[in-house]
């Protein structure tokens, strides 16, 4: 009896470690506050990857750094998929942007799934007088400009400075936020002259009619918006930008563990009521394999670096 026993407490650990995953709650730690394109993107994938797996999915919102905070913590957590970040094109910008973010986005993480892909707007509060993006800077020569985004080191942050500074030659100071929701605010409640963001946070504020679209990002005019020019229509250069939302685990996480997830997200975008959701929020879906995104996410890394030397923008 007492060798049996002795053999059980010898075989307790591999019987634990050979649980199928997941066995415990998944988190989804989204680099940016609750409200913005990545959080609603990991809500709506809450419930439904909960379903799939058996266990609860928990979405812990841990903003700051465009984004590098919830990066660098996910970066040291323990690769066995549990911990899942949640995060943005601010991910590969921020590889070249940032001297020591206290990571290496491509080297410490593994791409489960690019999610969802949106284009960059620019918008101002209703009572603005500016009608266009050159009425916008036109009223402010001579004076400063202000424009809200989420994060500094985010596709809205560059693309913001790209056309305000590069382009249009204005005077202009960013205000980063913490994510899209609080950007938004602040440009409903008049304290910053415009906003450059990904569309979804500003949708239904700009249906309402309490934001006005100026332009959008993109090659060409969007469904969502129909009447609303592109950069290029109003004025500028053609500037074809956005932000996308990919979910990232430890670069040693098990194989199998990434493609089970990978496997999981890929069902969730195919359900039409995620679909449908995502044509409401003016957002195209992705998917794809764990190969396929990680080929992705090294591109646009590359590409993110060959804007932010063009431009010479760096955080700060």
């Amino acid at each position: 009896m007492k060798t049996l026993l002795s053999l059980l407490v010898l075989l307790a650990p591999l019987v634990a470690g050979a649980q199928p995953y997941p066995s415990r709650p998944v988190h989804f730690v989204v680099g940016f506050a609750a409200g913005g394109f990545a959080d609603t993107v990991a809500r709506i994938f809450q419930q439904k990857v909960q379903e799939r797996v058996g266990q609860p999915v928990v979405v812990e919102n841990r903003g700051g750094a465009g984004g590098s905070i919830a990066s660098k913590y996910v970066a040291g957590v323990a690769p066995d998929g549990y911990v899942i970040l949640v995060n943005t094109a601010a991910m590969a910008i921020n590889a070249s942007m940032q001297k020591d973010p206290g990571f290496n986005a491509v080297a410490d993480f593994t791409p489960v799934m690019i999610t969802a892909s949106a284009p960059e707007v620019f918008a101002v509060n209703a009572s603005s007088t500016a009608g266009t993006l050159q009425d916008l800077v036109r009223e402010h020569k001579g004076k400063q400009l202000t424009y809200a985004h989420s994060g500094v080191g985010t596709s809205s942050h560059l693309i913001g400075e790209y056309l305000f500074k590069r382009l249009a030659g204005a005077e202009a100071v960013h205000v980063p936020f913490q994510g899209g929701a609080p950007a938004v605010t602040a440009t409903l409640s008049g304290q910053v002259s415009a906003i450059s963001l990904t569309l979804p946070p500003m949708l239904p504020h700009i249906r309402s009619g309490k934001l006005r679209a100026l332009a959008v990002a993109s090659k060409s005019r969007i469904a969502a918006l129909p009447n609303v020019p592109t950069v290029a229509e109003a004025g500028y250069p053609e500037l074809d930008a956005g932000s996308w939302v990919g979910f990232f685990v430890p670069a040693k996480t098990d194989p199998a563990v990434v493609a089970r997830l990978n496997a999981v997200m890929n069902e969730v975008i195919a359900l039409p009521d995620v679909r449908e959701r995502f044509t409401n929020l003016a957002v195209e879906a992705s998917g794809g394999t764990p190969p396929e995104l990680a080929a992705m996410f090294r591109a646009q890394v590359q590409n993110w670096a060959n804007v932010v030397k063009t431009t010479g923008i760096k955080a700060d």
